[in-house]
């Protein structure tokens, strides 16, 4: 069993950790960060995501719908009940707020998915890695993007300060519906965004793309999670860890209590392997470095969310492992 978890996890400690030496030696620095961050996000993950997606079939999707249901309401509720409690609770910024949620509701399934479940569930790993990338990236990240978009448009209007005849003009109904319905239309513009769109529709149509296109898709797809961990690395390697209630509490939530949550949840409905083991294992893999990408794009809490990141990926090899002697 310690063989399986170092095998699954151990690659993603080790590119973080060169990530950080990295800038440590100033090989890279936090400029270099932004670079690849564009990269990322504008290429090597939507060509994953395209490229992840549309080699899922129809069937394939509709094999294990209890599954599907289940990592759905694990990832959407989470992160709505999140959202919630860090906006209205603890009075965090609402791109604060969507940052933590998806910090504590979404595994790093779309980046390391195939490497941590095919070591771990062999075939079987197919279904929930399709399944959990599917329900993250049309559902969660884009409304990230949205709310991060909306709150950095609102405290752009609140530096710019208008006139008062202005500032009533632009809160009125209309212009926020206006702002609103342009957020939405740059959100789906986003490559992160329409990618994964796309793919599902290709998908539901029962056509399939040849196999040579697809291919020649996944080569800087494949290098999507190695180089957004990496970037990680030099990030939290030019701040600073920090360690505080709030980065604990969503590490926590993270790693524990939403693959306990649907460890017990499915137990008392009922069911047994391999289900629990597939939606459990899934909803435990450590946080989506996406997060730091984020941050780093928007200019909001660059070092919580390295921190975040980082104590979620060192601890998962303890959390992890209990969740793999749980369900086996």
């Amino acid at each position: 069993m310690l063989d399986t978890i170092l095998s699954a996890l151990l690659p993603m400690v080790v590119t973080f950790l060169l990530g950080y030496m990295a800038a440590w030696r100033h090989d890279f620095g936090s400029k270099d960060a932004s670079t690849l961050n564009r990269m990322v996000l504008r290429y090597a993950v939507p060509l994953a995501l395209f490229a992840g997606t549309v080699m899922t079939s129809r069937a394939v999707l509709g094999q294990d719908v209890p599954l599907i249901i289940t990592l759905c309401v694990a990832i959407i509720g989470f992160y709505c009940v999140v959202f919630l409690i860090s906006r209205f609770i603890f009075r965090m910024q609402m791109s604060t707020s969507a940052l933590a949620a998806l910090t504590a509701s979404a595994p790093a399934v779309p980046f390391v998915g195939p490497a941590v479940l095919g070591d771990l569930l062999g075939r079987l790993s197919a279904i929930p890695i399709a399944a959990a990338s599917l329900v993250i990236n049309l559902t969660v990240v884009p409304i990230t993007i949205l709310l991060l978009s909306l709150d950095a448009t609102e405290r752009g209007q609140q530096n710019n300060t208008p006139a008062r005849g202005e500032q009533e003009n632009s809160s009125s109904p209309r212009s926020n519906a206006a702002i609103f319905a342009g957020k939405i239309a740059e959100t789906l513009k986003e490559p992160m965004v329409w990618a994964p769109i796309l793919a599902f529709i290709v998908v539901l149509s029962g056509f399939r793309i040849p196999q040579l296109f697809v291919h020649s898709l996944s080569l800087l797809g494949h290098a999507s999670g190695g180089v957004a961990l990496f970037a990680c690395g030099i990030v939290l390697a030019s701040g600073k860890i920090k360690v505080n209630r709030n980065v604990l509490l969503f590490v926590f939530l993270k790693n524990i209590m939403q693959p306990a949550l649907v460890l017990g949840g499915l137990r008392w409905i009922g069911y047994g392997n391999p289900v629990v083991s597939e939606a459990v294992l899934t909803t435990a893999i450590p946080t989506m470095p996406i997060v730091i990408m984020f941050a780093l794009r928007y200019g909001i809490a660059q070092d919580e969310a390295a921190s975040s990141v980082f104590l979620s990926i060192m601890s998962s090899l303890v959390t992890m492992g209990i969740f793999i002697a749980l369900t086996h």
